[in-house]
């Protein structure tokens, strides 16, 4: 058990954005599949997102379905009083309406076996409830639970107490981990991260999820991701560059197709979780350093120096390969400038638009090899896609 001060660390955004179809205190995914079938919402995202990007080439778009249902790992709701009542809710994002959550079928099993548990023992408990506004839950395909409880007040040893007896009861059901959140804490009785595995071309990759920080949302289509990741890169020489690498999610198992593999994070929980995960997958090719992708850069062009390089030796590495997942916003100027450097690109983006832009000057020197949609979202106009960029 530990209480520490709670830093935001800078993340990825979420893309994902709820669209509710039901009335005022109720909300289901099994009617918004019924108005209209995954496979229609599918085949009309292939079709909006193919002539967008046809003018990079004739290249066939390859397409990475989701499970319809059950496919989120995690889900954040906020939490509504009403006398002694009190439950999940969410907010329609354009009316502000408020809905009723009792079962969410977008999210993991486990999450929605865990929702009403959780309601049913904090609504007879005061220290629990009191000024409780938000319910954070991160489950993994392993089994594992993290609840997050947030708070508009201080939390002390009574909540402490309170919060231990309600892991103990919930632990009859399901492995689970519970931290109090409230402004400059964070209570951690336990842990603060679940253990996931990814299969990936038949081999598997250990992974700690910490709360808090990004994470895939979509565990079966990130599986996909990086298996098609993978393969884009398979054979590969020289070393890779990847900026934006968070956890070591897509640098760990790209590191079998490499010399060498060079990956950047600004987020100092993001960067240990990747050292952690380096270690967990036995990766001895892997260096990740702590700088952002503009920082990087100016090391790269000798611009500036940075003791968060010590030891590493830039002009060691033969980087002919560059892998970019930026935020929404897609690849800042410097940045996309210094792509234009390397034999090869691939770039996943969680945002269509700034992946075109990005690819208007990109495709200046690289040519569209290979184009994916992976559907990290169903029921929603968000895409996240692949683009594998060959030197022409």
């Amino acid at each position: 058990m530990s209480l520490q001060k709670h830093n935001k660390s800078a993340q990825k955004l979420d893309s994902y954005k709820l669209i509710p179809t039901i009335g005022p205190f109720s909300l289901s995914d099994q009617t918004m599949s019924d108005q209209l079938s995954y496979q229609q919402q599918l085949d009309e995202k292939v079709a909006r997102l193919s002539e967008q990007f046809a003018e990079f080439g004739d290249v066939p778009m390859t397409v990475f379905q989701s499970p319809a249902q059950h496919y989120r790992m995690r889900a954040e709701f906020r939490v509504w009083h009403d006398g002694d009542e009190l439950y999940h809710i969410m907010f329609d994002q354009q009316s502000k309406q408020k809905y009723r959550v009792d079962q969410f079928n977008t999210a993991s099993e486990l999450i929605n076996q865990a929702m009403p548990l959780l309601i049913e023992h904090l609504k007879s408990n005061d220290i629990l409830r009191r000024k409780l506004f938000q319910i954070d839950y991160l489950s993994s395909q392993q089994g594992e639970l993290l609840i997050s409880l947030l708070y508009h007040k201080q939390l002390d040893e009574h909540w402490l107490e309170q919060a231990e007896q309600l892991q103990t009861a919930l632990r009859e059901h399901f492995p689970v981990f519970i931290i109090g959140r409230a402004r400059k804490q964070k209570l951690i009785l336990d842990r603060d991260f679940v253990n996931e595995t990814l299969t990936v071309n038949g081999r598997d990759y250990h992974y700690r999820h910490v709360e808090n920080s990004f994470t895939q949302p979509n565990a079966a289509v990130c599986e996909h991701m990086l298996s098609w990741a993978q393969d884009c890169t398979k054979d590969m020489t020289g070393d890779l560059l990847e900026l934006y690498c968070g956890n070591g999610n897509f640098s760990i198992p790209l590191a079998a197709n490499f010399r060498q593999v060079l990956a950047t994070e600004i987020a100092k929980p993001s960067v240990d979780s990747a050292q952690h995960n380096i270690a967990a997958n036995a990766v001895n090719n892997l260096n990740i350093i702590r700088l952002s992708s503009e920082e990087f850069t100016q090391a790269w062009r000798g611009e500036r120096t940075f003791r968060r390089l010590e030891g590493i030796d830039l002009k060691s590495y033969q980087l002919d390969t560059l892998f970019v997942d930026p935020p929404r916003a897609g690849l800042d100027e410097q940045t996309r400038e210094m792509a234009m450097n390397f034999k090869r690109v691939l770039y996943i983006s969680c945002n269509p638009d700034t992946l075109h832009r990005d690819l208007l000057r990109l495709t200046d020197k690289y040519r569209v090899e290979k184009l994916a949609l992976f559907d990290q979202f169903p029921f929603t106009h968000h895409a996240e896609m692949g683009v594998w960029l060959v030197e022409k």
